[in-house]
């Protein structure tokens, strides 16, 4: 408690349990470990829907029949071409050292064709910003590696294209099917720190492509979807060491450092998510095409839960969204530098719907702060 707090005052360091927005979008148990969407358990749209299909139910409130499903693939794959064609004036953005600082720059050039003045139907554009977004991603990682950008094709899904784009291959099915479900799983959870950042850039009725690269700012840090990246490092460096996850994570605990893939802010359980996407890798390996650090993942999550129940029983540390992740883009091919770009392809859905209700029903965000420096009044001069 700082000098100029009372007892009576409650520390909001961090906004916990501060309510900031009534929302129709998405609720979480955190208790219980669940995750729904628009009434929909997300374990069940992971299995059963594409992320087309998810696009419809975030963004217009309810899943598509056949004709709408044909609608909104047919305006991503419309969408994703005018990126590629808008490539050669994005140059200097792709040619960041970092990913998401690249899908930012190339996001915020959107701006110049007018999508974000007001001028188009708001599903228009944000048709226009989720088809730019793995276009952006994919021509990076391809200039990164001396290549060529590779043309989307509309008529395949949005994730079929995208791997496609990155390879330059025929995706296999299986693939295709766990990055689905990746996006499907990972595309909107509640009140996270880059949707309350799009929230608060809609509250000030700014444009879409504002909101967006507002967002990709804050998910690019690595206490949010930074993350899944250090998680294979942690893998590799347990095999550096000898191979025991215990002693590896022990020392690290001992030293203070933070265990990257475990734990999370809302929930008290395993987060559902990390399930979902544990069996999509187990998928994959079923296909022969799993990434190698599955059963070492598996092994760590236990040897951590182990330990972490042993040096902090008061309180629960399992497995988050990014453990599994990580280990489910290894499999898909992509590399760690793509990780957190392929989450933002994903999430910029939930970010617009969230944009969309903010703008729909809320205030301007502007919330209070407490002072606790040096007051005027009662400083004496020397």
């Amino acid at each position: 408690m700082t000098r100029n707090q009372t007892k009576t005052e409650a520390r909001t360091d961090g906004l916990d349990g501060v309510v900031v927005a009534e929302t129709e979008i998405s609720g979480i148990d955190g208790e219980r470990g669940r995750l729904w969407v628009r009434g929909h358990d997300v374990e069940t749209l992971a299995h059963e829907r594409t992320f087309e299909e998810l696009l419809a139910l975030l963004l217009e409130g309810a899943l598509p029949d056949e004709e709408g499903l044909s609608r909104w693939r047919s305006s991503l794959g419309i969408a994703r071409l005018r990126a590629f064609e808008d490539l050669w004036r994005m140059g200097a953005a792709l040619e960041a050292e970092n990913a998401m600082d690249a899908l930012r720059a190339a996001t915020a050039c959107l701006e110049e064709d007018g999508v974000g003045n007001g001028s188009r139907t708001s599903r228009t554009i944000d048709t226009r910003i989720i088809g730019a977004l793995p276009v952006f991603a994919a021509a990076w990682h391809r200039r990164r590696q001396d290549l060529a950008p590779v043309p989307p094709d509309p008529g395949r899904s949005h994730a079929e294209d995208f791997l496609h784009m990155l390879h330059d291959a025929e995706p296999h099915p299986a693939r295709v099917l766990a990055m689905n479900r990746y996006w499907v799983t990972v595309a909107e959870h509640g009140m996270n720190a880059s949707t309350f950042v799009a929230r608060v850039v809609a509250s000030t009725h700014s444009d879409k492509v504002s909101i967006v690269t507002a967002a990709l700012g804050a998910l690019k840090g690595p206490l949010h979807g930074g993350a899944p990246g250090p998680v294979l490092d942690m893998l590799d460096a347990i095999d550096t060491h000898g191979g025991s996850a215990t002693t590896w994570l022990r020392a690290e605990l001992a030293a203070g450092r933070r265990i990257m893939g475990l734990g999370h802010r809302v929930y008290r359980v395993r987060d559902p998510r990390a399930a979902v996407l544990e069996e999509a890798t187990q998928q994959l390996q079923q296909a022969g095409l799993s990434s190698a650090y599955l059963e070492r993942a598996r092994r760590a999550e236990k040897a951590a839960n182990r330990l972490l129940a042993e040096l902090h029983p008061e309180r629960t540390l399992a497995a988050n969204v990014e453990f599994y992740t990580a280990v489910l883009l290894d499999g898909l091919g992509l590399p760690r530098t793509l990780f957190t770009a392929t989450f933002a392809v994903a999430r910029v859905a939930g970010w617009l719907a969230h944009a969309a209700e903010q703008r729909d029903g809320g205030r301007i965000l502007r919330p209070r702060q407490r002072y606790v420096g040096a007051r005027p009044d009662l400083m004496v001069s020397a």
